[in-house]
């Protein structure tokens, strides 16, 4: 058994819409398959994925370094010991072979890509949906499939009003979903402060709605903004400053009692560890957004949740960032508290496939083989486009 291709293909996010930092009207996403030589029904087993929502494709990466790599690795070499499966690490090393450690931006998510498709082409090799082929690899059994979930919105419009933003969360609770998060720090104090107020007062309780200011404040302004949100008792506050700045985190730890979230700007193992210790995030309380595709896959990410459980974090606290099915499964696989869902922005990734069971707070994925890309509306056709 072994990889005969890989593609690549870059696909634009739909949408003109704006956290407190970035417009993702130009934003893409690499969308990757991995093309095994099993054939069933007259074609080839093909594994399919994408580096996450929120950054870039990495189209270069991956067509100049990362794809060579894996195609000219020893077929033997990226099995696993019963040659039954592709060993996913061993995919990765070959794709990072000849990189030199550190420096885990682009490439963290470019290697994601190639190291979550060989997840989905080993599930559709055992014909079982991805979280079972997860689970099974770590030792866990699923007894619960389905996931906690909120619907991720609010963003700044060119169009944006309080009852454009009551009317995105009026609609996201229609489709199922109970808890919400929304944008903070595109806009004056004041102003941002009303936008919460008409949130709320859709999500009913703070504890069903969490804010983030996608690392755009320093720690006066962080501070001021804790100062007002604190008595609404809001689920989290996301991302306050630069997702490097640990000690940033500390002090804003220190003055604010409410749960803080961040990571899912960390693409590394170490990258976690350094939050861990010099952060001050306290365990059951606070919550981490790591994101394996934005960190070379679920190889690296299941060594963030050793990291956090070696330090007395409990993985339900952890939440990954993007939005997507990919995720979804990840979610339920290894048991999580939870994940986001993108279903009204970031098309055609964000959200779920229509046949996904939303309701009562939770999200349920579908048997179908893999991570069940191929069942989403408007990514199903891209993907046949990227077909052999």
């Amino acid at each position: 058994m072994r990889i005969t291709r890989i593609l690549e293909t870059t696909v634009p996010l739909a949408g003109n819409i704006a956290n407190a930092l970035v417009n993702f009207s130009e934003h893409t996403i690499s969308l990757v398959a991995v093309q095994s030589d099993v054939i069933r029904n007259g074609k080839a087993v093909t594994g399919v994925a994408f580096n996450s929502i929120g950054r870039f494709g990495q189209g270069g990466i991956l067509r100049e370094r990362m794809i060579p790599r894996v195609l000219a690795a020893a077929p033997q070499t990226l099995l696993t010991a019963d040659g039954k499966q592709f060993d996913a690490s061993q995919v990765l090393a070959a794709a990072l072979r000849n990189e030199k450690p550190g420096g885990h931006g682009d490439r963290a998510s470019a290697a994601a890509a190639i190291e979550l498709a060989i997840w989905d082409l080993n599930a559709k090799l055992n014909d079982e949906p991805a979280y079972q082929t997860i689970a099974r690899h770590y030792g866990r059994t699923v007894t619960d499939k389905r996931a906690a979930v909120y619907a991720a919105g609010g963003y700044y419009y060119p169009d944006a009003s309080l009852d454009r933003l009551k009317a995105e969360l009026k609609a996201y609770q229609e489709m199922g979903f109970e808890a919400f998060k929304m944008k903070i720090g595109g806009a004056p104090l004041a102003e941002d402060i009303a936008r919460i107020e008409a949130a709320l007062a859709i999500a009913g309780d703070g504890k069903r709605l969490s804010v983030d200011a996608n690392g755009r404040f320093d720690l006066e302004m962080a501070l001021a903004y804790a100062g007002e949100i604190a008595p609404m008792k809001l689920r989290w506050y996301e991302e306050v400053g630069d997702p490097l700045d640990y000690d940033l985190n500390r002090r804003i730890a220190e003055q604010y009692d409410g749960p803080l979230a961040t990571g899912e700007n960390l693409f590394s193992t170490q990258d976690v560890k350094n939050l861990v210790q010099f952060a001050g995030l306290r365990p059951g309380r606070d919550i981490f957004q790591m994101d394996a595709g934005l960190s070379y896959g679920i190889t690296e990410y299941a060594k963030m949740l050793a990291v956090l459980e070696a330090h007395g974090f409990d993985r339900r606290f952890a939440f990954p960032h993007g939005g997507h099915l990919i995720n979804l499964h990840i979610a339920v696989a290894l048991g999580l508290g939870g994940c986001e869902a993108y279903p009204g922005v970031f098309q055609p990734f964000g959200g779920y496939g229509e046949n996904c069971k939303i309701g009562g707070g939770y999200v349920e994925p579908t048997d179908a083989p893999g991570f069940g890309l191929e069942e989403k509306e408007g990514l199903a056709g891209k993907i046949a486009d990227l077909a052999f």
